[in-house]
């Protein structure tokens, strides 16, 4: 009861006229970002996190939630209508999309994805409201020591589930934690991997690396594998569902729901594992299950749940750990800390308003999307005929005015062009680029409590495992490292029957191909 008590004092502050036009205006700027081909939530609200900087810290936030739910509906729509998904979390949903929009459905797979959403978000922010303080509440009697370690499995959790090789994940989350060490040094002073430039001294702003590595990125990957011919656009019309469509498509909304907020609210690497869950699940428990793979309306309702679920579980350890482990989040964390906010176990106490007015402000932007974009499904399509010359012109000018009004640097400019440099490589050796991110943010604070719990045990490292926390944390990590070792030399080899009929099986059911960010996003 106190929280809800708390939840309607956030309320009452985010829906002041004022309020609710900053969330309406972040709403449609996250869909018109996100509906765009190839970028996904994340880059969305990269792309606009330096809009929120000149705001009062509530408005901004209330903005922010119109950005972060909108990018989500426009990867949604990007996916149906374009099979180019901009994450790998919506694959699920343009496999079944794209086929019900080449069936003259496009209008019922994009209202199914945006009801299914509303109802996800709307299911998984509450539970937010009862789970993250309670975890709060817990997390502030937990040491330096554990929580050093919580991060490092949330680390070794975001890396082994991403890219086609844990090793290509590691070495992304390397190059994260080197450029995290970019600065003064906490204790001595001293720079690190500063090359002598003063403008090293103070860390290298996270929007400039989130924007260079996304946006900048993204471009310049997109430019280099550009195709002359327009992009084919499925046409809208109407988007609403029949009677039929709502009665199949509730229930793998709700377990969609139950599927992806867990993976959420537990640091275990983003919405990838509950939508393909969800997608085997709705296909087993369809009564016209031969219908996947042609456009089963099941399989764009419980994977779209499952993804927005998900991304509102990630709210509970980002607001009572500190812990982002999706790449939405960890920009979400960026912008926190640009007002000098530190998501924790404080949090929900020393900023109490604020943390309530966002969770609000998450159900007021969820609403909004709702009943402002599901109307404006065929304006929001006609903005995917943009030659993409002119659309990607326009993504550097934005991302370049974007990293430089963070500080007002043009030193930031040339960084900005140096990571996103960085983030084409990236995509061309198939590194992702979600350990990276997290490595930049999560790095100085592992920095911070491994040299706290060393401080309190005079130098010895036993204290860093001091706590039975922390001992039953590191035993999780050695058994996700050394555990899928193991299986893999004790797994008897596959047969070439096996690998040839499993072949078949993806041509039958092949997934996003069109556009070149597919191939990157199933990467």
């Amino acid at each position: 009861m106190e929280s809800l008590e708390l939840l309607a004092g956030g309320l009452a502050t985010a829906v002041t006229p004022e309020n609710l036009m900053w969330a309406a205006i972040g709403v449609l700027l996250g869909t018109f970002v996100g509906v765009l081909p190839g970028i996904g939530p994340a880059m969305a609200v990269a792309l606009l996190l330096p809009v929120t900087f000149g705001l009062e810290p509530t408005q901004a936030f209330i903005m922010f939630a119109g950005i972060y739910y909108g990018g989500m509906y426009g990867g949604s729509t990007t996916s149906i209508l374009l099979n180019t998904p901009g994450e790998s979390a919506s694959v699920m949903t343009a496999l079944e999309g794209n086929k019900m929009a080449k069936k003259g459905r496009a209008a019922q797979a994009l209202a199914t994805a945006a009801i299914g959403s509303f109802i996800a978000g709307t299911i998984g922010t509450m539970l937010v409201v009862f789970f993250a303080p309670a975890l709060a509440g817990v997390a502030v009697e937990v040491g330096a020591p554990s929580y050093l370690a919580i991060m490092l499995m949330a680390m070794v959790l975001v890396t082994s589930v991403l890219g086609s090789s844990r090793l290509r994940g590691f070495i992304a989350l390397f190059l994260g934690l080197t450029i995290g060490l970019v600065g003064l040094d906490l204790n001595t002073g001293q720079p690190r991997l500063s090359f002598d430039q003063p403008l090293l001294a103070d860390r290298i702003d996270i929007v400039v690396v989130a924007v260079g590595i996304f946006a900048l990125g993204e471009a310049l990957w997109v430019a280099a594998h550009l195709r002359r011919r327009p992009l084919a656009v499925i046409p809208v019309g109407r988007p609403w569902m029949g009677k039929a469509d709502w009665s199949r498509s509730w229930k793998p909304w709700l377990r969609g729901t139950a599927l992806g907020f867990p993976f959420g609210a537990v640091p275990a690497g983003g919405a990838e594992t509950p939508t393909f869950l969800s997608y085997v699940l709705e296909k087993r428990l369809a009564k016209k299950g031969h219908e996947f793979g042609h456009g089963a309306i099941e399989g764009v309702a419980g994977p779209e749940a499952a993804n927005n679920a998900s991304a509102a579980g990630t709210f509970v350890p980002l607001l009572a750990l500190g812990l982002p482990v999706t790449a939405t989040a960890t920009i979400m964390l960026a912008a926190l800390q640009g007002y000098g906010i530190q998501p924790g176990p404080q949090l929900m106490t020393e900023h109490a308003d604020l943390v309530w007015t966002l969770l609000a402000s998450l159900l007021i932007g969820n609403t909004l999307l709702l009943v402002l974009n599901l109307p404006l499904a065929p304006l929001w399509a006609k903005l995917l005929r943009i030659p993409r010359p002119y659309l990607y012109a326009g993504i550097l000018f934005f991302a370049s005015l974007g990293a430089y009004t963070a500080n007002q640097q043009p030193f930031d400019l040339f960084l900005l062009l140096v990571f996103g440099l960085l983030g084409l490589l990236m995509r061309r050796f198939g590194l992702p680029v979600l350990p990276l991110i997290l490595g930049v943010i999560l790095g100085p604070l592992m920095e911070t409590k491994m040299r706290e719990a060393l401080a309190i045990s005079d130098g010895d490292v036993a204290g860093l495992v001091n706590e039975p926390v922390a001992i039953v944390v590191y035993v999780i990590i050695a058994l996700l490292v050394v555990v899928p070792l193991v299986l893999a030399r004790v797994r008897p080899p596959r047969k070439p029957t096996e690998i040839a009929a499993e072949l078949n099986d993806d041509d039958t059911t092949s997934g996003p191909t069109s556009g070149p960010t597919s191939k990157e996003t199933v990467r």
